[in-house]
């Protein structure tokens, strides 16, 4: 009888305790449920006024406030541009993740491919949805019939950013560039490499090689989103990096981005190869900087042509019911003109809604005009799942070109080959 008590007591203290550890459980996934959470690659500049204006959301605009009120919380959460993108696509197909994901919109080929996305055409308002630019590139991005990406801003594109107290007046064409740059380019402390360059960049990857592509007539791939990389522009557009490097000697030996970021930061390269990112963190660190095309291609005739597409909002396929409208209402906050000009304020962005877009900021602003300048000679993004494959298939050939392991003719064919062969693959 005493062991049957003892028993008991022992079943009732365990099932106490199974209650204790179910409410604990439930309490944590309702406190998940209340968190929307934005998944990002903004730079830290972007980033800050993100985190502020979250705040700005829960404490201050009618449906942030209610939707405090009800207990949800809102967080932003940063990775770097690939890490986001893999670390997204292994969440949502997980069934979590984010609410709202961030970033450039060649991200969404691959997650409509993969199903992680949902559409957005029937959540928000005709009106809303008509409010955005379409020209020069539209700011909100379709595939297959719907609306996947609403966009905050356009550009996302690579420019000449130069420091006035090293150059005043930036080169117009490649040759005047490289004339300047050799009597720029100095070893100061005769250790016999250099000390301060004329021009720096990661010019190591192949994003930051595309504009010299367009500067010789070349695509990455065509409407068929078929590539067309064997071509007499690759060649001439590596063949003038190394020669800027090894032949006139106005580039560093070895550059990635870090690299060439510090370089340009410290005083030590006179022009850098960077996009709107880099932006607030040059204001920040007080460089006297102005903005212009990549200079002009002589042979050609043509400028550089960087690749510019939108960045903005997508949102998780997981994502539904209260919480997915509680989600539309942070979206449609976060892509409001006001969000909008305040990223433009203090990150120099192009804001993607039409009364943004036509503030007198945009012309009134140095910075900004010499980035709408090199906006006006770039290509749009394909948004296609393709577009990655161009990307990976790039990399390997155009860094052997780099190592000199390869030539620029032997590249282009074997970026081409492995694309072809990678596209297949993809499509079977």
């Amino acid at each position: 009888m005493k062991q049957r008590t003892k028993r008991s007591a022992r079943i009732l203290e365990s099932k106490k305790w199974l209650l204790i550890v179910a409410a604990l459980l439930w309490g944590c996934a309702n406190e998940r449920e209340k968190v929307i959470t934005v998944w990002t690659q903004m730079n830290p500049g972007e980033r800050k006024v993100l985190s502020e204006m979250l705040v700005k959301f829960a404490v201050e605009h009618p449906d942030g406030k209610l939707l405090t009120e009800k207990g949800y919380r809102f967080r932003e959460l940063y990775y770097e541009t690939e890490q986001l993108r893999t670390n997204f696509m292994i969440a949502a197909l997980g069934g979590s993740g984010p609410d709202l994901v961030y970033g450039p919109s060649d991200m969404v080929g691959p997650f409509v491919k993969l199903g992680v996305i949902q559409p957005l055409e029937n959540l928000f308002e005709p009106a809303f949805l008509d409010s955005f630019i379409t020209k020069p590139i539209p700011a909100n991005t379709y595939l297959d019939g719907h609306l996947y990406q609403i966009g905050d801003q356009i550009g996302n594109h690579l420019c000449l950013v130069y420091n006035k107290d090293l150059i005043p007046t930036p080169p117009k064409t490649m040759n005047e560039l490289i004339e300047w740059g050799k009597t720029f380019t100095k070893d100061l402390d005769g250790d016999g490499k250099p000390d301060q360059y004329a021009l720096v960049w990661n010019y190591t990857e192949p994003y930051f090689f595309v504009p010299f592509l367009g500067g010789y007539g070349g695509i990455v791939m065509n409407e068929n989103a078929e590539p067309k990389l064997n071509s007499e522009a690759t060649v001439r557009a590596a063949q003038l990096i190394k020669d800027l490097r090894d032949k006139h000697r106005i580039i560093p030996q070895e550059c990635d981005y870090n690299t060439a970021n510090t370089l340009f930061r410290e005083g030590k390269a006179a022009m850098i190869i960077n996009g709107p990112w880099a932006w607030a963190g040059y204001k920040e660190a007080r460089i006297n900087f102005g903005v212009a095309r990549i200079p002009m291609i002589d042979e050609t005739g043509k400028y550089p042509a960087p690749m510019i597409s939108p960045r903005g909002y997508s949102i998780n396929v997981n994502t539904k019911g209260e919480k997915l409208e509680a989600t539309c209402k942070l979206l449609r906050f976060l892509c409001s003109p006001e969000v909008m000009l305040e990223y433009t304020r203090r990150a120099g962005t192009i804001p993607a809604r039409v009364e943004a877009y036509r503030d007198p900021i945009l012309q009134e602003d140095e910075i900004l005009r010499g980035s709408f300048e090199q906006l006006s000679v770039g290509v749009a993004m394909p948004v296609v799942s393709e577009m990655r494959v161009i990307w990976d298939s790039m990399r390997p050939a155009y860094q052997s070109v780099i190592n000199g392991s390869k030539s620029p003719t032997e590249a282009a064919k074997e970026m081409q080959d492995l694309a072809v062969k990678l596209i297949k693959e993809m499509r079977e």
